[in-house]
């Protein structure tokens, strides 16, 4: 017993902060409709899960980045008018059906009988609000989100009477449902925002202890089927490497976690029949982003780091086969015409010397570290551990210093790391994310187009531009595979950004205690419905 409680004691001290106001924390006066929900909790039966996961974020709140968007998905807290399924397909959700005759203005209907957590119903005039909060919040920099990255619109307009939300997009918008699908644009009650957020998905927040765990409760208005349990808590850990998740699944103190991505503790439990793992194919791409507003605007050095960096090697045995290598932003296991793309930069350390030397990028003052300009090239490389990317910085890291130039990693968490992204703070930075975040790859292409690229270091390429601008409309599927292998190849050419290789998401359960603990390809979706104590 005693093990155990050590166990969740590490999990929790290595827990991240989580805000009242970012999480929808207790402390507030309860309404009655609030009773109804806390009377909930206490029905009979009492079943419980305990969850331990990654911590991205100290937040919750769509407005404040990407990842505190993903949060409340993932705890099942928010969601949005349309969702995913296990084909990467997008399906209706709080919008039950919709109509467009040019791909530009479109007319979602609002399903009938949602409701919110606390019990306010979900209207068109709610969504709207929810909507113009997200842009609102964009525009006035008030959070580091950027839902106009995939859409923007000329107008927004609800008609309660009507059922209808009529979204006008300021150009043509051929995925619009997959984009509205993305976290972001999940759908929050805003008249209770100042204080909490309070989403329409199958659990609330209850409590929050910091640096420690969050705890839910079954939102008893759900539209969407039985919610299986009364309550389930979070185990917040900045443990990335699933040391103490897999101790803590092991001893019984939890019942499922998700990402464990020390491979002999994965391999471990893919053996053991106590347990079941669920893996998904790789749709994300673990990669470092170059910062064009400062030394890495030089080509040479660039395409210097791209011969020097062995990723076979890193994949392979740095992070013990947990990512497979990789030239392209999209990955391998994906349809978009890998195999037709070409690499020069193969791994020659020698080349990426002579690619240096012929640029006069050279060690003139014998220190061992080459200048660029008359100046000593110190490369700042920021890194989070998620995902095994403090791994690979370091053995970027080592790898350049092997061809003169000197970098320091800095580890960070993610929300400081992303600040500092934002920022342009940074010569290079760790990502990993998914290629294809609204069903198609557009989206993230669109971290390299000149009108985005600011948050991703200032990448700018004209024949880029206008290939993807063409993306943006294009009808035809053939055209459209054709624009996206040319993007693809431009980046590559360009060195636009050092892959590393496709990351494969996991979760793991025991199977005397759950049942359906899947993880999604898009893993949007961590506590879902489908997740049920065994009967």
């Amino acid at each position: 017993m005693k093990d155990r409680q050590r166990i969740l004691a590490v999990i929790c001290a290595l827990g991240m902060l989580i805000s009242l106001a970012g999480c929808g924390g207790s402390g507030t006066e309860k309404n009655p409709k609030e009773e109804a929900r806390s009377a909930s909790t206490e029905e009979a039966g009492g079943k419980h899960l305990n969850f331990s996961c990654y911590q991205y974020s100290n937040s919750i709140d769509p407005i404040t980045n990407v990842n505190a968007s993903w949060c409340g998905l993932r705890y099942g807290v928010t969601e949005c008018l349309f969702r995913f399924n296990e084909k990467v397909e997008v399906e209706t959700a709080i919008c039950d059906s919709y109509e467009t005759e040019d791909f530009q203005t479109w007319i979602l209907h609002i399903r009938d009988g949602v409701q919110f957590s606390n019990g306010n119903r979900v209207t068109p005039t709610v969504v709207k609000e929810s909507l113009d909060r997200l842009y609102q919040a964009e525009a006035d920099k008030t959070g580091n989100s950027t839902p106009s990255q995939y859409v923007t619109f000329d107008s927004i307009e609800a008609d309660d009477a009507a059922g209808t939300v009529t979204l006008v997009c300021t150009g043509v918008t051929v995925n619009l449902p997959g984009i509205l699908a993305y976290p972001w644009y999940a759908v929050v009650d805003t008249s209770v925002i100042d204080t909490q957020v309070i989403g329409t998905g199958p659990y609330y927040v209850t409590n929050v202890e910091e640096n420690s765990t969050m705890d839910f409760a079954k939102n008893p208005y759900y539209w969407d089927g039985e919610v299986p349990y009364d309550t389930y808590r979070a185990f917040l850990t900045t443990d990335d490497q699933g040391s103490m998740k897999a101790m803590a699944l092991q001893s019984g103190d939890v019942d499922l976690v998700e990402n464990i991505v020390t491979a002999s503790d994965l391999e471990a439990f893919k053996e053991d029949p106590a347990y079941y793992v669920s893996t998904t194919a790789g749709v994300r791409l673990g990669n470092t982003y170059f910062n064009y507003h400062g030394v890495l605007e030089n080509e040479a050095l660039r395409q210097a780091i791209q011969y020097a960096v062995d990723d076979e090697t890193m994949c392979n045995v740095t992070v013990a086969g947990l990512y497979t290598a990789g030239c392209s932003v999209l990955p391998s296991s994906l349809p978009y015409g890998y195999e037709k793309l070409k690499d020069p930069f193969v791994y020659q350390v020698e080349k990426a010397k002579e690619v240096l030397d012929a640029a006069g990028i050279v060690d003139a003052d014998g220190d061992g570290f080459r200048e660029l300009h008359g100046d000593k090239i110190h490369l700042n490389y920021l890194a989070y551990s998620s995902r095994n990317l403090d791994d690979f910085a370091q053995a970027v890291a080592i790898s350049l210093e092997a061809i003169g130039i000197q970098c320091t990693v800095t580890v960070q968490d993610y929300d400081t790391a992303l600040a500092n992204q934002s920022k342009g703070n940074f010569d290079l930075i760790t990502s990993n994310a998914t290629v294809v975040p609204t069903g198609d790859p557009t989206g993230f292409l669109g971290n390299f187009y000149s009108g985005n690229s600011d948050t991703y270091g200032y990448y700018a390429n004209a024949q880029y531009d206008a290939a993807y601008e063409e993306l943006l409309t294009a009808t035809d599927k053939e055209r459209q595979q054709e624009l996206i292998l040319t993007l693809q190849q431009i980046l590559i050419d360009d060195a636009a950004t050092l892959v590393h290789g496709y990351y494969n998401s996991t979760m793991v359960s025991a199977v005397d205690r759950v049942t359906g603990a899947d993880i999604a390809p898009i893993d949007y979706y961590w506590i879902t419905t489908n997740i049920a104590p065994v009967q």
